[in-house]
């Protein structure tokens, strides 16, 4: 069966989908003319989308106790093009990885505005929601923000976590909100005109003093009498709600992938696992319609990733968060057999004492066995190809810029900085070793002119396992109307593969190239196929297609 490729999901939009897919088995071209893209078409005008809600209770028990979302097995990521990359889109925007990233970038994260001025603070409603104390203001300059405090049992533990993970978030490639670290004092507080506080599903009042007192006896209290949290931008446009993982927004025309066959929201098993996501719900992402182009199209954000790390909003992490969802029945049974005797390893784990960090390890860390609270329709579905692509990003993080994120939290403790980078560093190194030989590794191919592939290896490259002692090429001369591939011989290389003969020199002609690890009993990696085509004297990749272990089965044609 075909995966859905980014073009022909704008067909969907169309009511033109059914017309290219029938083409496409007859025969039509694989390759497309500016094969491989690189943005995702977002064509149609999404001005009409109306605002929602979900209710996180319903969503929670449906995510927990059934699979919602597309019913069939083992579907491929429906939105990579034919390299096999995530395009560029209202979702998702390639940074780490795909292009260098310097330390001040890393430094500044997705904050482009000017932080929060100085002077008084206009409060113009409490927070409703949640459960950290905040509310939302506009500083001396009227640019409104919604305010986040440390709770009273746990100063400097939450911010810090949100200004470090909405950095690596944002290097990932995931839009996230601007947020910046605050520290105010409740003098600078003033009830705006017409503030209320919502007292209960559908009734709200007048913000009064004692409302605002109430909140700050919640939040941290510096021993100079201010309180740190922090501030994130009102997002531009038009917000309207949260996303699910599974299921497309009807009212999107370009919403057209169902979102649990979307990589990048697939990918989050691997980030999650990295930073300790645990609270992936719906109830944390956000949609607003923006103008782009001259029409309007809906913008995901993940708003708050601030579940992360050691720490929740209220203090350390539970011992088993990270480790077990909200409901396991056989773990559970397990221990009420045994009269508790059963033990899991997290309950084993030794844990660095860090009041800022909370609790997070990488020494005994396994990403494969790795939880959030409760799974999302994503999630279950992240297969091989998405785990590599999302492990790539992550082994992508040079130490130094990780311990330059880490330095955003800016903990009173210089030792929990460290001691949140060493971990991060850990736990990227452990990603790698478990997911980047579960295909084939090699990434970053080029063919020469003169017919010479090149590629890396990035296993090898991020440490995390051994060179193969050769490869070996398969050369074809591809014929991309019928999908026939002629012979042109094989050849052999230790770091490179030469052409075994003459390659195609006519403008537009494509090679297949499959390339095969040689290593001695079982352990060779899945063959890759690549292939290059043709244009003005020069070769350019226009196709990767890896096969998985288990099956040895190709991924599906993305044409």
């Amino acid at each position: 069966m075909r995966r859905l490729p980014v073009r022909c999901v704008v067909m969907v939009a169309t009511m033109l989908c059914a017309v290219a897919l029938t083409g496409a088995q007859q025969g039509r071209s694989r390759f497309f003319s500016d094969d491989p893209i690189s943005r995702e078409p977002e064509s149609q005008d999404a001005s009409k989308v109306k605002s929602r809600d979900i209710d996180l209770a319903p969503d929670l028990l449906l995510n927990l106790f059934t699979r919602p979302g597309d019913p069939a097995a083992g579907v491929r990521a429906g939105n990579v093009n034919t390299i096999d990359e995530v395009p560029d889109s209202s979702w998702f925007t390639n940074r780490i990885y795909a292009r260098p990233i310097s330390l001040e970038e890393m430094k500044r994260g997705p904050n482009t505005s000017e932080a929060p001025a100085t002077g008084p603070w206009t409060v113009t409603s409490a927070k409703s929601s949640g459960i950290s104390p905040g509310f939302t203001a506009k500083d001396s300059r009227g640019v409104r923000w919604f305010v986040q405090f440390d709770s009273a049992r746990n100063p400097r533990a939450a911010s810090g976590a949100v200004a470090v993970a909405v950095r690596l978030f944002w290097a990932l490639g995931y839009n996230q909100v601007e947020t910046h670290l605050i520290s105010l004092r409740a003098e600078e507080l003033v009830i705006g005109e017409g503030a209320t506080v919502e007292t209960r599903p559908g009734h709200r009042r007048p913000l009064r003093r004692r409302d605002l007192d109430d909140v700050l006896a919640r939040a941290s209290r510096h021993v100079d009498g201010s309180y740190r949290g922090v501030a994130g931008l009102s997002v531009p446009g038009r917000v309207i709600g949260p996303f699910k993982y599974y299921g497309t927004r009807a009212d999107d025309p370009n919403d057209v992938v169902p979102h649990e066959h979307r990589r990048e929201l697939r990918a989050l098993k691997v980030f999650g696992a990295w930073t300790n996501l645990v609270d992936m719900k719906a109830g944390n992402t956000l949609d607003a319609v923006v103008e782009e182009q001259g029409r309007s199209v809906v913008r995901h954000y993940l708003q708050d990733v601030g579940s992360t790390f050691g720490t929740g909003a209220l203090g350390p992490r539970e011992w088993d968060e990270g480790s077990e969802y909200l409901y396991e029945g056989m773990s559970l049974m397990k221990r009420l057999v045994s009269l508790g005797l059963f033990i899991k390893p997290w309950q084993t784990t030794p844990y660095k004492p860090s009041k800022e960090v909370g609790r997070f390890e990488g020494d005994r860390f396994d990403p494969l066995a790795w939880r959030p609270r409760v799974p999302t329709a994503a999630f279950l579905r992240a297969d091989d190809l998405d785990t590599f692509w999302a492990a790539l990003r992550v082994a992508a993080f040079p130490d130094r810029l990780i311990r330059a994120a880490a330095a955003e939290a800016r903990y009173d403790d210089a030792s929990a900085q460290r001691h949140l980078g060493d971990v991060l560093i850990r736990r990227r190194d452990a990603i790698a070793r478990a997911y980047l030989r579960r295909v084939s590794p090699l990434t970053r191919f080029a063919l020469s002119t003169d017919g010479r592939l090149t590629m890396t290896d990035a296993a090898v490259e991020a440490g995390a396992g051994t060179r193969a002692e050769s490869y070996e090429g398969q050369w074809f001369d591809y014929d991309n109307g019928t999908d026939r591939s002629t012979s042109l011989g094989t050849s052999k290389g230790t770091a490179a593969l030469d052409a075994p003969s003459a390659l195609p020199s006519g403008a537009g002609a494509i090679v297949r190239i499959t390339v095969k690890e040689v290593r001695a009993g079982t352990d060779a990696a899945p063959d890759v196929d690549v292939y290059f085509r043709r244009q003005a004297g020069l070769w350019q990749l226009i196709g990767v297609d890896r096969q998985l272990a288990a099956t040895g089965e190709a991924p599906p044609a993305t044409r």
